[in-house]
Protein backbone atom coordinates (compact mmCIF):
# COMPACT_ATOMS: atom_id res chain seq x y z
CA UNK A 1 0.00 0.00 0.00
CA UNK A 2 1.67 3.26 -0.89
CA UNK A 3 1.72 5.96 1.86
CA UNK A 4 -0.64 8.07 0.21
CA UNK A 5 -3.68 5.61 1.20
CA UNK A 6 -4.95 7.31 4.96
CA UNK A 7 -6.42 4.14 6.82
CA UNK A 8 -9.47 5.81 9.30
CA UNK A 9 -9.87 4.71 12.62
CA UNK A 10 -13.25 4.34 13.53
CA UNK A 11 -14.04 7.32 14.93
CA UNK A 12 -12.97 8.92 11.73
CA UNK A 13 -15.26 6.51 10.08
CA UNK A 14 -18.43 7.55 12.09
CA UNK A 15 -18.04 11.17 11.00
CA UNK A 16 -17.88 10.48 7.47
CA UNK A 17 -21.01 7.83 7.77
CA UNK A 18 -22.73 11.25 9.51
CA UNK A 19 -21.78 13.10 6.27
CA UNK A 20 -22.96 9.80 4.16
CA UNK A 21 -26.23 10.34 5.85
CA UNK A 22 -27.00 13.29 4.80
CA UNK A 23 -25.62 12.89 1.22
CA UNK A 24 -27.54 9.29 1.20
CA UNK A 25 -30.89 11.98 2.29
CA UNK A 26 -30.35 14.18 -0.01
CA UNK A 27 -30.65 12.03 -2.75
CA UNK A 28 -33.78 10.17 -1.43
CA UNK A 29 -34.95 13.78 -1.69
CA UNK A 30 -34.42 14.43 -5.30
CA UNK A 31 -35.56 11.07 -6.49
CA UNK A 32 -38.65 12.06 -4.65
CA UNK A 33 -38.82 15.00 -7.40
CA UNK A 34 -36.97 13.97 -9.98
CA UNK A 35 -40.75 14.79 -11.87
CA UNK A 36 -41.56 15.83 -15.40
CA UNK A 37 -41.82 19.40 -15.25
CA UNK A 38 -39.28 20.48 -12.66
CA UNK A 39 -36.22 22.01 -13.77
CA UNK A 40 -32.82 20.46 -13.01
CA UNK A 41 -32.11 23.85 -10.79
CA UNK A 42 -34.70 23.53 -8.72
CA UNK A 43 -33.65 20.21 -7.72
CA UNK A 44 -29.90 21.32 -7.42
CA UNK A 45 -32.02 24.29 -5.04
CA UNK A 46 -34.10 22.05 -3.15
CA UNK A 47 -30.82 19.80 -2.68
CA UNK A 48 -28.64 22.84 -1.71
CA UNK A 49 -31.39 24.25 1.47
CA UNK A 50 -31.95 20.58 2.99
CA UNK A 51 -27.97 20.00 3.38
CA UNK A 52 -27.17 23.06 4.82
CA UNK A 53 -30.61 22.79 6.68
CA UNK A 54 -28.32 19.77 8.17
CA UNK A 55 -25.87 22.10 9.15
CA UNK A 56 -23.61 20.61 6.61
CA UNK A 57 -21.85 21.85 3.41
CA UNK A 58 -22.47 20.92 -0.50
CA UNK A 59 -19.17 20.54 -1.42
CA UNK A 60 -19.46 20.30 -4.98
CA UNK A 61 -20.07 23.54 -5.22
CA UNK A 62 -16.85 26.02 -5.64
CA UNK A 63 -15.18 22.44 -6.34
CA UNK A 64 -12.71 23.71 -9.21
CA UNK A 65 -14.78 26.70 -10.13
CA UNK A 66 -18.02 23.69 -10.07
CA UNK A 67 -20.93 26.24 -10.30
CA UNK A 68 -23.98 23.83 -8.05
CA UNK A 69 -24.59 21.80 -5.26
CA UNK A 70 -25.41 18.69 -7.51
CA UNK A 71 -24.35 17.28 -10.28
CA UNK A 72 -27.40 16.49 -12.49
CA UNK A 73 -26.85 14.56 -15.63
CA UNK A 74 -29.66 13.12 -17.58
CA UNK A 75 -30.35 10.76 -20.40
CA UNK A 76 -26.85 10.47 -22.39
CA UNK A 77 -25.29 13.13 -19.49
CA UNK A 78 -22.57 10.60 -17.81
CA UNK A 79 -21.54 12.97 -15.34
CA UNK A 80 -20.80 16.64 -14.09
CA UNK A 81 -23.72 17.90 -15.36
CA UNK A 82 -24.22 21.34 -14.56
CA UNK A 83 -28.17 22.54 -13.70
CA UNK A 84 -30.22 24.65 -15.36
CA UNK A 85 -33.47 26.28 -15.27
CA UNK A 86 -33.55 25.44 -18.75
CA UNK A 87 -33.02 21.71 -18.29
CA UNK A 88 -36.61 20.33 -17.71
CA UNK A 89 -36.94 16.65 -17.06
CA UNK A 90 -39.44 14.93 -19.05
CA UNK A 91 -41.68 11.95 -18.85
CA UNK A 92 -39.16 8.78 -19.93
CA UNK A 93 -36.08 10.32 -18.93
CA UNK A 94 -33.68 8.82 -16.61
CA UNK A 95 -31.47 11.49 -14.56
CA UNK A 96 -28.71 10.80 -12.32
CA UNK A 97 -27.96 13.05 -9.21
CA UNK A 98 -24.08 13.10 -8.18
CA UNK A 99 -22.77 15.32 -4.83
CA UNK A 100 -20.90 15.13 -1.92
CA UNK A 101 -21.50 16.57 1.69
CA UNK A 102 -19.15 18.16 3.67
CA UNK A 103 -20.13 17.57 7.28
CA UNK A 104 -17.77 18.86 10.04
CA UNK A 105 -14.56 17.93 7.66
CA UNK A 106 -15.26 14.74 6.34
CA UNK A 107 -17.08 13.89 2.76
CA UNK A 108 -19.75 11.64 2.19
CA UNK A 109 -20.18 11.24 -1.91
CA UNK A 110 -22.66 8.95 -3.64
CA UNK A 111 -24.50 8.71 -6.65
CA UNK A 112 -27.64 7.27 -8.24
CA UNK A 113 -29.65 7.51 -11.39
CA UNK A 114 -33.55 7.84 -11.31
CA UNK A 115 -36.24 7.33 -13.69
CA UNK A 116 -38.78 10.35 -14.10
CA UNK A 117 -42.16 8.67 -14.71
CA UNK A 118 -42.52 5.79 -16.78
CA UNK A 119 -39.39 4.78 -18.66
CA UNK A 120 -38.69 2.36 -21.27
CA UNK A 121 -37.40 -1.76 -20.50
CA UNK A 122 -34.03 -0.90 -21.86
CA UNK A 123 -33.56 1.92 -19.27
CA UNK A 124 -35.42 -0.11 -16.39
CA UNK A 125 -32.62 -2.83 -17.49
CA UNK A 126 -29.67 -0.08 -18.05
CA UNK A 127 -30.08 1.39 -13.96
CA UNK A 128 -30.70 -2.43 -12.96
CA UNK A 129 -27.75 -3.50 -14.04
CA UNK A 130 -25.68 -0.53 -12.96
CA UNK A 131 -26.89 -0.88 -9.62
CA UNK A 132 -26.19 -4.21 -9.45
CA UNK A 133 -22.96 -3.27 -10.81
CA UNK A 134 -22.16 -1.53 -7.98
CA UNK A 135 -23.40 -3.73 -5.04
CA UNK A 136 -20.94 -6.73 -6.90
CA UNK A 137 -18.04 -4.11 -6.79
CA UNK A 138 -19.31 -3.62 -3.06
CA UNK A 139 -19.12 -7.39 -2.43
CA UNK A 140 -14.95 -7.94 -3.55
CA UNK A 141 -14.56 -4.60 -1.53
CA UNK A 142 -13.09 -6.89 1.03
CA UNK A 143 -9.64 -6.78 3.07
CA UNK A 144 -6.92 -8.37 1.79
CA UNK A 145 -8.23 -8.31 -1.33
CA UNK A 146 -6.93 -5.85 -4.06
CA UNK A 147 -8.81 -2.86 -6.05
CA UNK A 148 -8.38 -4.81 -9.32
CA UNK A 149 -10.73 -7.10 -7.49
CA UNK A 150 -13.27 -4.57 -7.51
CA UNK A 151 -12.98 -2.80 -10.87
CA UNK A 152 -13.15 -6.73 -11.89
CA UNK A 153 -16.15 -7.55 -10.23
CA UNK A 154 -18.00 -4.44 -11.82
CA UNK A 155 -16.41 -5.29 -15.32
CA UNK A 156 -17.81 -9.15 -15.19
CA UNK A 157 -21.65 -8.12 -14.17
CA UNK A 158 -21.60 -5.66 -16.89
CA UNK A 159 -20.21 -8.19 -19.35
CA UNK A 160 -23.03 -9.85 -20.32
CA UNK A 161 -25.41 -7.17 -21.26
CA UNK A 162 -22.71 -5.65 -23.65
CA UNK A 163 -22.81 -2.19 -22.26
CA UNK A 164 -19.95 0.78 -22.20
CA UNK A 165 -18.44 0.58 -19.17
CA UNK A 166 -16.70 4.64 -18.70
CA UNK A 167 -12.75 4.68 -18.10
CA UNK A 168 -12.24 7.93 -18.24
CA UNK A 169 -13.59 8.46 -14.92
CA UNK A 170 -13.40 6.24 -11.93
CA UNK A 171 -13.98 5.63 -8.08
CA UNK A 172 -11.30 7.18 -5.43
CA UNK A 173 -10.27 7.10 -2.00
CA UNK A 174 -12.30 9.73 0.26
CA UNK A 175 -12.04 11.42 4.00
CA UNK A 176 -11.39 14.60 4.55
CA UNK A 177 -10.60 15.35 0.89
CA UNK A 178 -13.00 14.77 -2.03
CA UNK A 179 -10.81 12.97 -3.69
CA UNK A 180 -7.63 10.44 -2.62
CA UNK A 181 -5.60 7.73 -3.49
CA UNK A 182 -5.95 5.10 -4.45
CA UNK A 183 -8.10 5.32 -7.47
CA UNK A 184 -11.01 2.77 -8.28
CA UNK A 185 -11.27 1.87 -11.75
CA UNK A 186 -14.67 0.23 -12.40
CA UNK A 187 -12.33 -2.40 -14.78
CA UNK A 188 -9.18 -4.19 -13.79
CA UNK A 189 -7.74 -8.00 -13.14
CA UNK A 190 -7.95 -9.70 -9.86
CA UNK A 191 -5.10 -9.38 -7.54
CA UNK A 192 -3.70 -6.44 -8.92
CA UNK A 193 -3.80 -2.95 -7.61
CA UNK A 194 -3.56 -2.01 -4.09
CA UNK A 195 -4.37 -3.99 -1.15
CA UNK A 196 -7.35 -3.29 0.37
CA UNK A 197 -6.66 -2.69 4.23
CA UNK A 198 -9.05 -2.14 7.07
CA UNK A 199 -9.94 1.52 7.65
CA UNK A 200 -10.01 2.39 3.99
CA UNK A 201 -12.41 4.24 3.08
CA UNK A 202 -13.16 4.28 -1.09
CA UNK A 203 -16.36 5.31 -3.49
CA UNK A 204 -17.38 2.69 -5.64
CA UNK A 205 -19.18 4.08 -8.99
CA UNK A 206 -19.82 2.60 -11.97
CA UNK A 207 -20.80 4.64 -15.01
CA UNK A 208 -22.01 2.32 -17.63
CA UNK A 209 -23.63 3.43 -21.14
CA UNK A 210 -25.78 1.89 -22.96
CA UNK A 211 -23.44 2.00 -25.99
CA UNK A 212 -19.91 2.64 -26.55
CA UNK A 213 -17.68 3.58 -23.61
CA UNK A 214 -16.50 6.78 -25.49
CA UNK A 215 -17.51 9.97 -23.72
CA UNK A 216 -17.30 13.74 -24.74
CA UNK A 217 -16.97 16.98 -22.55
CA UNK A 218 -18.87 19.68 -23.84
CA UNK A 219 -17.90 23.09 -24.11
CA UNK A 220 -18.84 24.19 -20.70
CA UNK A 221 -15.86 22.58 -19.26
CA UNK A 222 -18.01 20.28 -17.09
CA UNK A 223 -20.73 18.27 -18.56
CA UNK A 224 -19.79 14.59 -19.76
CA UNK A 225 -22.02 12.85 -22.06
CA UNK A 226 -21.67 9.93 -23.97
CA UNK A 227 -20.12 10.03 -27.30
CA UNK A 228 -23.10 8.19 -29.27
CA UNK A 229 -25.74 10.38 -27.22
CA UNK A 230 -26.87 6.79 -26.03
CA UNK A 231 -28.07 6.69 -22.42
CA UNK A 232 -26.00 6.59 -19.31
CA UNK A 233 -26.41 5.41 -15.78
CA UNK A 234 -24.26 6.45 -12.46
CA UNK A 235 -24.96 4.91 -8.96
CA UNK A 236 -22.13 5.34 -6.22
CA UNK A 237 -21.75 4.65 -2.48
CA UNK A 238 -18.62 5.56 0.36
CA UNK A 239 -17.63 2.42 1.66
CA UNK A 240 -15.29 1.55 4.35
CA UNK A 241 -13.13 -1.58 4.53
CA UNK A 242 -13.55 -3.46 8.33
CA UNK A 243 -12.68 -6.46 9.21
CA UNK A 244 -16.32 -7.55 9.10
CA UNK A 245 -16.31 -6.71 5.68
CA UNK A 246 -17.46 -3.53 3.33
CA UNK A 247 -19.71 -1.17 5.30
CA UNK A 248 -21.49 0.88 3.23
CA UNK A 249 -21.64 4.65 4.58
CA UNK A 250 -24.06 5.96 2.03
CA UNK A 251 -27.17 3.49 2.54
CA UNK A 252 -30.14 5.09 1.70
CA UNK A 253 -32.94 4.86 4.45
CA UNK A 254 -35.90 5.07 1.65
Amino acid sequence: MTEMIILRSLREIARIQAAGKIAADTLTLLKRHARPGISTAELDRLAEEYIVSQGAIPACKGYQGFPSSVCISPNEGVVHGIPSERKILREGDIVSFDLVVEKDGFMGDTAITVPVGEVDAESRQLLAVTEGALQAGIAAARAGAHVGDIGHAVSAYVAPYRYGIVRDFVGHGIGTEMHAEPQVPNYGKPGKGERLEVGMVLCIEPMINAGTAKVKMLRDGWTVVTADKKRSAHFEHTIAITADGPMILTERSE
